[in-house]
Order: C-alpha cells, then structure tokens, then sequence
C-alpha cells in the first residue's frame, strides 16, 4: 500500500511539471504571437495568454484537474476562434488540434481526451458545413511574416509537446526493464533460496530429488549406476551440547566446504537435514571407485576442525545405495541407503556399508515387531516368569529374579534380547520397565502373604529408565500400591548403565538406596568391570555373568577370573551371585571360592507365576533336607 501511495506521488509530480512546461512554452509562443498580431488576432492571443497563465497557477497550487481543464478547452476556444474569423477548415490554427491531442493524452483523464477529440472532430464537421452553406466565407490572407510566426509556434509547442512525451515514454520503458530486472533477480534469488539450504547454501533435499532424477537419466542412458550415499556424523549433539548451536552451524559449514572441495563436477553434495548429507555419485564404474570416494568422505570429515578456537574431532557413518541396482525412486533410495548407515553404525561407527536386500527385511521384521510390541502392551500379553536365588551353603532360597516374557497366541515366545531393545530405541521401555517393577511388587507381596515371609524379587533396569528423572517416584508407587517393604525389591543394573551420565543415575539411586531398595549389579566382568562405580552405586550385590560358569569349558578358562571376582566382592563387602549354574560340580567349586549365592537350571528354569508358589515350596524342602 505505500509503494501504491508512493507512485501516486511522483505519477502527480509528473503530471504537474509537464503541465506548467507546457503552460509555459505554449505562454512564450503566444506571446511572440502577440508581436506581431493586430484587431481581433491580438484579442484572442492575449485571452490565450491570461487563460494559459491561470493553468499555470493551478497547476503551481496542485490543481492539476482544473488545470488540465483549463488549459485544453481555452486552447480549443483559441484556435475555434482563429478559424472561425479567418480561413475556417484552411486556416493556420487547424494546425494547432494535432498538439492539443498531444496535450489532452500527455495531461488529460481517458474521458478529457475523447471530449477534445470530438470537440475537434465536431468543430471540423461544423466549420465544413458553415462554409458550404454560405454562413461563413473563408478569409484566405495573403502570405505575411505573421503567419510564419503562427506556423512556427504552432511546430515548437506540437513538436515540444511531442518531445516531452516521447521522452517520458522511453523513461518509462527503461523503469519498466530496470523493474523487470529486478524482478528477475528476486525471482533467481527466491528460486536459489528454495532450492538450497540457507546454512550451509548446499542443494537441500527438495532440490536434491530433481538434480538425482537428472542424474539418473544421464545415467541410464549411459548404462552406468548412480550411487548414493547418506552421511549421518556420529557425534555431533555433543559439539551442540559444549559449545553452543552456533558452533555446531560453523562445523556444518566447514564439513561442507570440505566435501564439496573434495567431490569431482559431476557429484553433488546434498544437505539432507540436520547433521545428514548426501552425496550424489553418477557414472561410479566399481565398487572399488566407491569405497575409495567413502574413504575419502571419512577422512575429511574425521580431519580436525577449529570451533571457537577449540579443537573438535567427529566422526561419520555412511549408507550406500546404488540406482538402478536397489530402486529408482529417490526417497525409496535414500530409506534404503539410510537403513544401510545405520548397519555401519551398529558396525562401531566411522566406516560405511552397502545396502542389501536383508537390511531390508529386517528392518521390516523390526517395524511389524515394534507395532506387535506397542499392541502387546496395550493388551498386557507379557508375563512374568521368576528364577529362584539360592544360598550356596545351606540351599535356601533368598530371593527370586523377574524375568519378562512375551507368549504368542501359537505357543512360541518372543525372546527379552529381541524386544527389549526395539523397546529402548522407541521409547516404549518406560512403560514396560514400570508395569515390570509393578507386577514384580504385586506378586511378591501376594507370595509374601502366602508364607514366604521374606521373600524378595530382583528386577532388571534399562538405562533409558533413568533418563526422564521419574524412577524414584515409579518405585515409591509401586512398593505402596503393593504394600511392599522396600527392602523386598532389588533393582538389578548393568556395568554399561554405570558410566552413561553417572551423576544423573547416581542421585536417582541415591534416592532409591533412601527408600530401602537394594541394588545389584548384573553381569559383572563382562564390560567395563571399574571399581570405583561399584563404591559410588552403593551396590550391595555383584552377579558374575553366566558366561564364565555356565559350561565346564567356560569355567576350566575363567575360574582365575571368577576367584577374583569374589575376592574383590568380598573385600568391598558385597554379596556374590554366579548365574547359569547348571551342575552340582560348579555349584560345589564356587561354594569353595566363597561364592554365597547362584541361580540357574540346577535348581530350576524361570517359571510362570502360577508355578512359583509349588517351586519355591518344593526348593524349601530340599533345602530342610540337606
């Protein structure tokens, strides 16, 4: 709206400058005329001159429509006059109408133009019509120097008048062609802006799709493969975490510059989205050509970069997927060469992976088994199955481990190693790890009350559990829900959980330790074995992991190791348990090392609730017994 207002400005000032010009040019001819002009001539030259004048004022005061209108009808009435006393349709002043059209184009409204025009065309019919019906008789003077001086005003204000908006017709057409460059500039610069990301000014994923379709045309119609690999960096939420996302956007900036440095004119570099690239690699001949560009991707990536005058190193992962060989569509293409560098992650990170047709698939099995998961969690499938703890020396039972089941409605079972995971990764653990704690207080109450007095339950943990701060006040629920004491529930962690964001899991087992829970720390000697967590965790129990005592082989190479293990558990004052015990011999070996506790098939496998209270009354007999 005020550029609108803004070139209604200056049309007016225009306007106005070009109607005093005329004025005034029109004003200084008349006035020449007046020289020279004698009787009724002189009269209607000096009535032009004072009508002109009056124009000019009007239009000095911005009365530019009355102005106009003055102007161009006391003109009309001017040369009218000179015909009508002199030659009618000969005379000089017919001369004049073709500069008063010229005048009501350059100064009038549409409508002052075409009431001119027909006023001339009806003055020349009438003048026409007076002279062939003998009411006028034509005065044809002779030549004199005064109708030179008529003539040549007449050319001068025509031909000035011509000038002016001839002038203003060319200004216009270059202010147009000067618009209709910047348009076309805006119009690029808008396309560019649309095209490619405003980060790092790479392709962006849009655009990205359209350079892949023309690639692949060229590359089919050469019979040669595209390839296409999607880089994913392996730690790169922790340069944002440190120093800030604008540091994070500078390393973006860099990589690219980088990786574009590095690609040959053909290959294009794509910024996907957040920390992802791709890389569009036309006409690849082999897979050694392949590797060896994944190669140098990597090292250019992995290089050093300075942030903040800091020192920051990352790391890459790439998938790679190959048109025609593994689709055409560019987003079946991408999700494929995604699947693969997430195998290269799983792989230990910083290398790349090709796509294959069993990626494929178990990513679909893993996509129909998380919407399995998220049904049997609504409809409460899982089970609780529990597996005896058992005091080496004397046979009795201290406790029971709450192993989580999923039955399917044909018999088999889903193993724990298959959908806790997926659990994790989707966020779904929080409320499987809660129902578990939950059930696991419900029926350890209820076996309590039935006369296993001092029974207690070990519950396994996910790290993810303890992300959200909420793992105190799940437990402090569950135990009042189940009118448990809290010394009934020991919480079972792995040596991993120990050294992934310590101080946050610290105080949450630190407020859980308040409560009366005990903790136990599961498969030790299998990760990172480090004693000072065992001393900050407050664990009370260590279980030395089924792989070193399960089978005669495995124990004939680890039982140095086990020794040791419950040496130093002792001397730290904590509980052992070796888990997988299957035979009496080993049962009989770790007794002798000063192992207290173990669990496994030598006793019993993990049953269902149903089948625990006969279990655990049938392992008290044998215990009476021994």
């Amino acid at each position: 709206m005020q550029q609108i207002f803004e070139q209604n400005v200056s049309f007016n000032q225009v306007r106005r400058r070009r109607l005093m010009q005329i004025c005034a040019i029109t004003a200084l001819g008349l006035i020449a005329a007046l020289a020279v002009a004698n009787g009724i001539t002189f009269i209607i030259f000096a009535a032009g001159v004072a009508a002109l004048l009056l124009a000019f004022v009007f239009a000095f005061r911005q009365k530019l429509q009355t102005a106009a209108y003055i102007l161009l009808w006391s003109m009309s009435a001017m040369l009218s006059a000179f015909a009508m006393t002199g030659a009618g349709l000969f005379d000089l002043a017919i001369l004049g109408y073709p500069g008063l059209l010229v005048f009501a184009a350059i100064l009038g409204s549409i409508g002052l133009f075409i009431s001119v025009l027909l006023f001339v065309i009806a003055q020349c019919i009438l003048l026409t019509w007076l002279t062939l019906q003998g009411y006028i008789t034509p005065n044809i003077p002779s030549l004199s120097w005064p109708h030179l001086v008529f003539i040549l005003v007449i050319f001068i204000v025509t031909g000035f008048c011509i000038y002016i908006l001839v002038r203003d017709i060319k200004r216009l057409m270059w202010s147009l062609q000067l618009e209709n460059s910047k348009v076309e500039q805006s119009q690029a610069k808008i396309q560019h802006l649309a095209n490619h990301d405003s980060l790092t000014n790479l392709a962006n994923r849009s655009y990205g799709e359209t350079l892949f379709q023309q690639s692949l045309a060229a590359c089919l119609q050469q019979q040669q493969q595209l390839a296409l690999l999607f880089i994913d960096l392996d730690n790169f939420k922790p340069v944002n975490d440190a120093l800030g996302h604008a540091a994070g956007d500078d390393l973006l900036k860099q990589l690219a510059q980088r990786l574009r440095a590095i690609l040959t004119k053909d290959q294009a570099l794509i910024r996907f989205g957040g920390d992802e690239f791709l890389v569009l690699a036309p006409h690849v001949a082999d897979s050694q050509q392949l590797e060896q560009l994944a190669d140098r991707l990597i090292s250019q990536i992995t290089a050093a970069f300075t942030i903040l005058q800091t020192q920051v190193s990352v790391s890459a992962s790439i998938g790679i997927a190959c048109a025609p060989a593994d689709g055409t569509d560019f987003k079946q293409l991408c999700r494929k060469a995604d699947i693969a560098m997430y195998r290269a992650k799983e792989e230990g990170r910083n290398t790349y992976y090709y796509f294959d047709d069993s990626l494929d698939k178990a990513n679909d099995d893993k996509f129909k088994l998380l919407q399995m998961l998220r049904l049997g969690l609504l409809e409460q499938q899982f089970r609780l199955y529990y597996q005896p703890q058992v005091a080496l020396n004397s046979g009795r039972i201290t406790a029971v481990e709450a192993l989580l089941r999923w039955p399917q409605p044909d018999g088999s079972m889903i193993g724990p190693d298959q959908f806790i995971p997926l659990a994790e990764n989707s966020g779904l653990i929080n409320e499987l790890g809660s129902w578990v704690i939950d059930q696991a207080c419900q029926h350890i109450a209820q076996l309590r009350q039935q006369g296993f007095a001092h029974l207690r339950v070990a519950v396994n943990l996910s790290v993810v559990q303890f992300k959200d701060g909420q793992l105190p006040g799940i437990v402090r629920q569950a135990l009042q829900r189940a009118a448990l004491p809290a010394q009934a529930l020991e919480l079972e962690l792995t040596e991993s959980l120990l050294v992934d964001n310590t101080d946050h899991i610290l105080q949450q087992l630190n407020a859980l330790s308040q409560l009366g829970v005990t903790i136990a720390i599961d498969d030790f000697g299998t990760g990172y074995s480090n004693l000072s967590y065992l001393q900050r965790f407050n664990a009370s129990t260590l279980k030395i992991d089924r792989s070193f005592v399960s089978t005669d082989a495995q124990w004939q190479a680890n039982a140095p190791l086990v020794q040791a293990i419950i040496q130093m558990a002792g001397s730290l004052g904590l509980t052992t348990i070796a888990e997988g015990i299957e035979h009496a011999a080993v049962m009989e070996k770790l007794l002798a090392l000063g192992c207290k506790e173990g669990q496994g098939y030598y006793w019993s496998p993990a049953v269902a609730m149903e089948q625990l209270p006969a279990l655990l009354s049938k392992l008290q007999l044998q215990a009476k017994a021994l």
